[in-house]
C-alpha cells in the first residue's frame, strides 16, 4: 500500500467535505496527530479505525484504499442542534449588527463545548446550531456537551436537542457553494424533538429514546414524555436531564 497515496486521498475526502483534521479526530476518538501523519503518508489508519474512517469520508474502505469507487453514504451519531430562546424578539428590537454579536457569543460558547467533547460541528442557521458525535460513547459525550453548553451559557437562552441514529455527511449545494452538512430522518427528528423541547421541558435538554439507549443509566433523566411530531407523522419519547 503506497502510503503518500493513501494520504492524499484521506486529505482530498476531507477538505471536500470541509472537515478540519479536528473534527476527524474528533469523529474517531483519536488524536489530531495521527490524522495528520496519514495525510502526510508517515502512517496508515489502523484497521480499527478503518471502517469508520471510510463511513465518515463518504466512501468504502475498498475505495478508500485505492480499490474501487463504492459509496458508503450513512454512519451512526448522535445529532446535536440547538435554539436560541429569545432571538426573533431581540431580532426585532435590537440593530442586526448587536444581533449578530449576541448570538455569535452563545454560538461561540455551544461550539467550545461540542469541539471539548469531540463533536463536529456542521452549520449554523439563524439562531440554530447543528453538529454531531461519532465513534465510542458518542450519546455519553453529546449530552456532556449540552449540559455544558447550557451551564456556559446560564442555561436559559439555550434549548438542545439530540436524537442518535444514522446520518448522511456530504457537500450539499451547488458545486461552487457547497458546504458540508449532514440530513437524513436522524437530523429531521433532533430538530423536531428540540423544538417540543422549547416548549416542555423546563431544563431544556431533550433527548430521544435512541440516546437514552446509548447512555448506560450514567445520567439522572426525567420520565419519558410522549412528543407527538406531527410533520412526521409520528410520536416520540422524548426524556429531560435532571
Amino acid at each position: 500500500m503506497n502510503l503518500v497515496e493513501l494520504g492524499q486521498r484521506i486529505k482530498g475526502l476531507r477538505e471536500k467535505l470541509g472537515l478540519k483534521q479536528r473534527d476527524i479526530a474528533g469523529a474517531l476518538q483519536i488524536s489530531a496527530q495521527a490524522v495528520s501523519k496519514w495525510e502526510r503518508g508517515e502512517n496508515a489508519p489502523d484497521i480499527a479505525v478503518l471502517l469508520d474512517l471510510s463511513k465518515l469520508l463518504g466512501v468504502s474502505c475498498d475505495a478508500l484504499l485505492g480499490r474501487r469507487e463504492q459509496m458508503d453514504d450513512t454512519f451512526e451519531a448522535t445529532v446535536f442542534c440547538t435554539d436560541i430562546h429569545g432571538f426573533a424578539k431581540r431580532s426585532a428590537s435590537m440593530p442586526p449588527r448587536d444581533v449578530a454579536l449576541w448570538a455569535n457569543g452563545i454560538f461561540h460558547l455551544v461550539t467550545e463545548a461540542v469541539v471539548r467533547h469531540d463533536g463536529v460541528p456542521i452549520k449554523y442557521v439563524g439562531d440554530g446550531f447543528l453538529g454531531f458525535f461519532s465513534g465510542p460513547n458518542h450519546a455519553k459525550r453529546a449530552l456532556r456537551a449540552a449540559r455544558e453548553a447550557r451551564t456556559l451559557i446560564g442555561g436559559q437562552d439555550l434549548f438542545v436537542g439530540l436524537n442518535s441514529g444514522d446520518i448522511y455527511l456530504g457537500s450539499i449545494g451547488h458545486t461552487e457553494y457547497a458546504r458540508p452538512d449532514i440530513i437524513g430522518d436522524t437530523v429531521n427528528t433532533a430538530f423536531l424533538v428540540m423544538d417540543w423541547t422549547a416548549g416542555h421541558l423546563q431544563g431544556g435538554i431533550g433527548l430521544t429514546s435512541t440516546v437514552v439507549q446509548r447512555l448506560g443509566g450514567e445520567f439522572k433523566l426525567t420520565p419519558p414524555q410522549t412528543a407527538s411530531i406531527k410533520l412526521l407523522n409520528k410520536r416520540v419519547r422524548v426524556y429531560g436531564v435532571i
